[in-house]
């Protein structure tokens, strides 16, 4: 028996000598390494934190001690020692171990944290509950990585931590010199100095906080030495851990971008993917049309945070460096300043995730929109994203930003629809845009039979009984819903809006000639797109029904991208029964309208204006 399998709980590793724990390590690596490279996942932030974690799991009484981890991703080793070493099997899968602390799982997960820069401000509230209910027998612990230092709300909680009365509260700071690329500016230069062992006093004495490091984070009884004295502090101190992203597996260690941040299953001996390639993903489409448009705008500028390579800039900052800011984990301060960029005569393009664009919204609203800004928002994995969890599906935005006064937001269903969409939402000077897809492939173009006030016809068949709204990406499975809806006899038109909100009014006139309508989306569907078309229609005294399909208000657990949509009722079949149905109860509610004739080519005039939704606001 290996000393990995003898672990089935944090307590074991207490029995081990050093020489052992540094087997463990090795034993850690190796399992780590097989495992992911299998299912896809965190690699390389989880390689750097081996040793630091079994560090932790000998100092610490884990549950009972609080451990947070920030950002969740650096986890894994410390599910391998609290007992789901065999849920590695089914890593990010449907059924299987997330990959970000889970409640659900454990004991030992006390927060599901994968948004960082929040482990400081959860630590400081626990702190602060354990001496008001007077607990004295434990520690807090907030193990902080992988660039969630830049963040602005790590340096909220550090002054607030610093500024009251003592209380116990560990601090480590896995610097790997890293988010996903190496963390640039002043802080990233400020720990450099320390790395290097420079004179004076540091940040976070200044701060106020006790300091010990910096310690060598692959060195694990200097590591236990130091946590054992941050144990024993009255009050707050941070443990300063230097570390290794991607350590002790050569295809992480030799990448010099992000050191096998985030890896698709792949071939442990050469590093090559398992997969073939689907084809470009929207991301990719995304990056090459930036370059393009910032050739032939040099007032164009692209800023992201701690996203360089995942949001696709990576191609742009290769040919055009200076056109690329990249700000570190800090959305808030992204988009001020793409404000005050676009105050100065520049147009910048914030490409961020979708889920993370939840964290600015403040700043969109009042300092871009408010200032009608023209600023264009890139928002990637939108929608569902699948293995990456509850917290990293895009379901939110467009519920979220229809609020938002003068957005005008674009959904391209696929890549010619991207780069059109972004290069109109470039163009327009009048306030703040935004364009958001999905992950993954950008798939077969779907072409345009007709145009109708800015939207595209995709399909027409029959009579006009069934319009089908489809909204952004899942035009694919409104064309199978639509072929499913004509096999039964009955007549149905598919329009996809491309600028989604504010609603075309054009649709107000196409709906009115249809028995029934439904829209089809891969956001929420309290808030989202269906749920403002309805609201248009009533305004414009449109009787016909309408449906709107979308995702429910859950967080939606792990798993392919297709298994969670289909959970969610979005797949072609349930779709298909559901608006079948909804045209029967309409016709026994109020009787079979007449249907205008089956080809009627007054309603599909092609009639097109350059600006975003026919430049009306209703």
């Amino acid at each position: 028996m290996t000393l990995l399998e003898r672990v089935d709980g944090p307590a074991r590793l207490r029995g081990f000598t050093t020489d052992e724990l540094r087997e463990l390590a090795g034993e850690i690596r190796g399992f780590l390494i097989d495992r992911v490279s299998r299912s896809g996942g965190h690699l390389g932030p989880n390689l750097g934190v081996v040793e630091l974690t079994i560090a932790l799991h000998t100092v610490f009484d884990s549950p009972h001690d609080r451990l947070l981890w920030d950002t969740g991703h650096q986890a894994y080793v410390h599910k391998i020692l609290t007992g789901r070493r065999d849920g590695f099997d089914r890593l990010r899968r449907s059924g299987g171990l997330s990959g970000y602390p889970s409640r659900t799982e454990s004991d030992h997960d006390l927060v599901e944290n994968s948004h960082a820069s929040t482990a400081l401000s959860y630590a400081d509230g626990l702190a602060r509950a354990d001496a008001h209910n007077g607990v004295t027998d434990r520690s807090v612990v907030a193990i902080i990585g992988d660039g969630a230092m830049t963040g602005g709300m790590a340096w909220e909680a550090v002054n607030n931590i610093s500024g009251g009365p003592d209380r116990p509260l560990v601090i480590v700071l896995n610097d790997n010199g890293r988010s996903y690329a190496p963390t640039e500016g002043g802080l990233a230069e400020h720990f450099r100095e320390l790395r290097a062992g420079a004179d004076g006093r540091n940040v976070f004495e200044q701060f106020g906080l006790a300091y010990l490091g910096p310690v060598d984070g692959h060195d694990i009884s200097a590591l236990r030495e130091a946590l054992t004295r941050a144990k024993g502090e009255p009050g707050p101190v941070l443990v300063h851990v230097v570390t290794e992203k991607g350590k002790g597996f050569v295809h992480t260690e030799t990448d010099d971008l992000d050191r096998g941040h985030a890896i698709k299953p792949m071939d442990p001996e050469t590093g090559l993917p398992l997969a073939s390639p689907s084809g470009p993903s929207f991301t990719s489409v995304f990056g090459r049309e930036m370059v393009g448009i910032a050739q032939e705008r040099p007032d164009v500028v692209a800023i992201t945070a701690a996203m360089l390579e995942p949001t696709g800039l990576l191609p742009l900052y290769e040919r055009l460096p200076e056109r690329v800011i990249d700000v570190g984990i800090a959305e808030q301060h992204a988009v001020t300043m793409a404000a005050g960029l676009a105050m100065g005569g520049v147009h910048p393009v914030v490409a961020v995730y979708s889920t993370f664009v939840n964290r600015a919204f403040d700043q969109l609203l009042m300092d871009v929109a408010l200032h009608r800004r023209a600023v264009t928002f890139v928002l990637d994995r939108s929608g569902v994203t699948g293995d990456d969890g509850p917290s990293h599906n895009g379901m939110w935005d467009m519920s979220v930003l229809q609020v938002v006064p003068g957005l005008r937001i674009a959904a391209p269903r696929d890549a010619t629809r991207l780069r059109e969409l972004l290069r109109e939402a470039v163009a327009w000077k009048d306030g703040p845009t935004l364009v958001r897809f999905p992950k993954g492939a950008a798939g077969r173009d779907i072409p345009t039979e007709a145009r109708f006030t800015g939207m595209d016809v995709l399909h027409r068949s029959g009579s006009l009984d069934v319009l089908i709204v489809s909204i952004g990406a899942l035009a694919g499975v409104s064309l199978s819903v639509a072929e499913g809806i004509r096999e039964q006899g009955i007549g149905v038109t598919v329009v996809d809006p491309r600028w989604v909100s504010p609603v075309n009014p054009g649709l107000a006139d196409i709906a009115r000639r249809h028995r029934t309508v439904i829209s089809i989306e891969d956001n929420s569907r309290v808030g989202g797109i269906g749920s403002t078309i309805a609201q248009a229609l009533r305004d414009a005294r449109v009787p016909t029904p309408f449906r709107e399909f979308g995702i429910p208000r859950r967080f939606l657990e792990h798993g392919n991208r297709a298994e969670v949509l289909s959970g969610c009722g979005l797949d072609v079949r349930d779709i298909t029964l559901a608006a079948v149905e909804a045209l029967a109860e309409s016709d026994a509610l109020t009787g079979p309208r007449p249907a205008p004739d089956p080809i009627d080519e007054g309603l599909y005039r092609l009639a097109h204006d350059a600006r975003p939704n026919g430049g009306t606001d209703s």
